[in-house]
């Protein structure tokens, strides 16, 4: 009996031990919807706040059934020819409501970007949706939009597993895919147009898929396959540099790293790109599952005329981790798993913790581990900032069609994460944006005026923050540029501000379209207001 009271202390001991070391952790957990309905492969946020979350639509039954009436007929679809299943839904976090959305098509390991005007572009897909085009035009949460295939215009190439960037001009340029190893463009122009590097980068494994394309401040584009990384100048399609190769073997689809490009800021001409976390070679082609993930990290400033790689590690091996750009200009790394590789039933040990990425900080000093959330989230699931600076979190199917009874069950659940900044101690160091334009020019001087409690002490920063289109661990479009701002003044009574900002200078610091647009005072930022920037 001794024996059976020792064990029982011990327990409890640990679960005490445990439940201390997570309050002591920076972040909190909130569950927003406990049934979403479908498990969100792709997922994007809107300019009226809204969430769109997107699954396949050649998988079966969903948990949400489309209006009466509303059904897909398709003799030739696999999985039901008679689908009254919702696919997509749109999610509004203020109230937590869902409304189910139509698609037509499969849109399965597809990609997309917002296009200036605020309608997200959609992509590719597989089966009946290889080659098509789908747009969602988004509206306030209390009407009725839905998604519309564009029936007059498809791809050049069939796009499966191809990332998405929007450019300077406002156009889209749509990078590979499974068997494609060429660009094309929205609007259409003249075909696709053949790109050698990532039939260079593809070995057994495919790990050429879902590439990491970012738009720097020259104009041109960081684009990295496999290992190794090219500059492209998208116009006169020329590789103009080759980056030396990451250590560390794989970090595209199925190996499963995450990249980002750290915010832009001074004069713009400085761009860095951060890749994190990967399978090792060979776990997908054995389907191993309990092969470790690496942790190790590569910086590199992919403007130097000598670009280097600088490693690091993370806490925690990491395969399908999101990365996520902060308002503050810090990554958080969420999601994921710490064995196997993406795939259906082919990665085990979740991540549970989140890390935060410190630029600023030096090697060795730049991840903080943040509080461990309950949910596993491994293939299949989604990533994004929101409005208010939480962070949604949604999806997670390892299966191929949705399965409840699994040691890693499809996942319907949508949660919120909320960083360190976001807590209770800082209510007052939170400013409020009250008067900001609707609509600015490349390089106007403009004012944002914001209240706050107490008595602003350091400039208070004002930074435009993509609306990503989040897949696959990677965030497609994703980027912050921190604006050039006067120092505060005192604007009449109240606790109320005035600073004077400067547009990004042109459409290679941040492409036309709606921007979040954060005050950031003292590393805590305000709620989101959205901003159209225009030419």
């Amino acid at each position: 009996m001794a024996s059976v009271n020792s064990l029982q202390y011990l327990l409890l001991f640990l679960l005490s031990f445990s439940a201390l070391i997570r309050a002591q952790l920076p972040g909190t957990w909130e569950l927003l919807v406990p049934d979403a309905g479908i498990a969100s492969m792709h997922t994007a946020v809107t300019r009226f706040n809204t969430v769109v979350l997107l699954d396949r639509t050649n998988i079966g039954p969903s948990k949400k059934m489309l209006p009466k009436g509303h059904c897909r007929n398709n003799p030739k679809e696999i999985a039901l020819k008679h689908d009254c299943y919702a696919h997509s839904v749109v999610f509004n976090p203020l109230t937590n409501d869902l409304r189910p959305l139509m698609i037509l098509t499969d849109t399965w390991c597809s990609s997309g970007q917002f296009l200036p005007d605020g309608t997200l572009l959609q992509t590719g897909g597989n089966f009946d949706g290889f080659t098509k085009f789908r747009k969602f035009n988004p509206c306030e949460s209390n009407a009725f939009c839905d998604w519309m295939e564009l029936d007059n215009v498809e791809l050049s190439e069939g796009r499966w597993y191809a990332t998405n960037q929007i450019l300077p001009d406002g156009s889209v340029i749509i990078v590979g895919g499974r068997g494609a190893n060429s660009v094309e463009y929205f609007p259409p122009r003249n075909g696709a147009v053949s790109f050698p590097f990532l039939a260079q980068m593809e070995d057994d494994q495919k790990d050429n898929l879902y590439p990491y394309v970012h738009l720097l401040p020259n104009g041109n584009l960081f684009i990295f396959a496999n290992n190794k990384a090219i500059l492209y100048d998208h116009q006169t399609n020329e590789v103009i540099r080759d980056y030396p190769p990451l250590d560390g073997g794989p970090r595209n689809y199925p190996s499963a790293g995450s990249s980002v490009m750290l915010a832009l800021e001074g004069d713009y001409s400085t761009a860095v790109i951060v890749v994190c976390g990967g399978a090792q070679y060979g776990a997908f082609i054995e389907k191993n599952t309990d092969t470790p993930a690496h942790g190790s990290c590569g910086r590199i400033v992919a403007t130097s005329p000598d670009p280097v790689w600088e490693m690091e590690n993370m806490a925690f091996g990491r395969i399908m981790g999101d990365m996520v750009m902060l308002p503050t200009g810090e990554v958080l790394v969420i999601n994921g798993a710490q064995a196997g590789t993406q795939g259906f039933e082919m990665a085990s040990n979740p991540c549970l913790y989140p890390l935060l990425y410190r630029p600023d900080q030096p090697v060795g000093l730049r991840f903080m581990t943040l509080n461990p959330g309950t949910v596993p989230r491994l293939y299949h699931s989604t990533a994004n900032l929101l409005p208010d600076g939480r962070v949604l979190l949604a999806g997670s199917n390892p299966h191929v069609h949705y399965e409840f009874n699994a040691e890693f069950p499809t996942e319907l659940r949508i949660e919120a994460f909320s960083p360190e900044y976001l807590s209770a101690d800082r209510a007052n160091l939170r400013p409020t944006i009250q008067q900001i334009p609707d609509t600015v020019r490349y390089g106007e001087v403009f004012n944002v005026v914001i209240s706050v409690s107490l008595p602003i002490v350091g400039v208070v920063q004002v930074n435009f923050a993509s609306a990503p289109f989040a897949t696959h661990s990677f965030s497609q479009g994703q980027r912050l540029v921190k604006l050039t701002v006067t120092p505060s003044v005192p604007d009449g009574d109240g606790g109320q501000y005035r600073i004077g900002c400067t547009a990004p200078p042109n459409g290679a610091v941040a492409p036309p379209g709606y921007y979040m647009v954060f005050a950031v005072n003292q590393g805590i930022p305000s709620v989101a207001r959205w901003v159209h920037l225009v030419s």
